[in-house]
């Protein structure tokens, strides 16, 4: 969790670290800092982007349960915060088992004032999933 000390972009920045890295890559949800309201919206998500997930333990159970064991490497590239400090994306590469392939992802983050996530959306191009071999 982000310490008081740092600033709100800091903050920004530490969040969408700590989901790709201690997250995704480490394969831990517990160090998302996910907020228990926290909507999720993701091509992936049972009905797609349009039907997002309310609450964390949904996110946990819907949508994370199966990406450890589908995960090969997480590589962080960079975070983007906005003006305002209400978001930050964070752009990563996202390499999967399952089908082999290396899915280029951006996900935008909306922050609380207590550095948890309540808002995300992930945002790639699912055909490498979808249809193998499409390219």
């Amino acid at each position: 969790m982000p310490t008081m000390s740092l600033s709100r972009t800091q903050v920004l920045h530490e969040v969408a670290r700590q989901y790709v890295v201690n997250g995704l890559r480490g394969k831990n949800f517990h160090a998302i800092p996910y907020d228990v309201n926290v909507v999720l919206r993701a091509p992936l998500c049972p009905g797609g982007s349009n039907h997002p997930l309310y609450g964390k333990e949904n996110v946990r159970q819907l949508w994370w349960a199966p990406l450890p064991s589908l995960i090969k490497d997480v590589k962080f590239i960079d975070s983007f915060a906005n003006e305002d400090g209400t978001a930050v994306t964070a752009e990563f590469h996202c390499e999967l088992l399952n089908p082999s392939c290396t899915l280029r992802v951006i996900d935008r983050f909306v922050v609380n004032e207590e550095g948890r996530i309540v808002e995300q959306e992930n945002f790639f191009d699912p055909r490498d999933l979808t249809q193998p071999g499409w390219r």
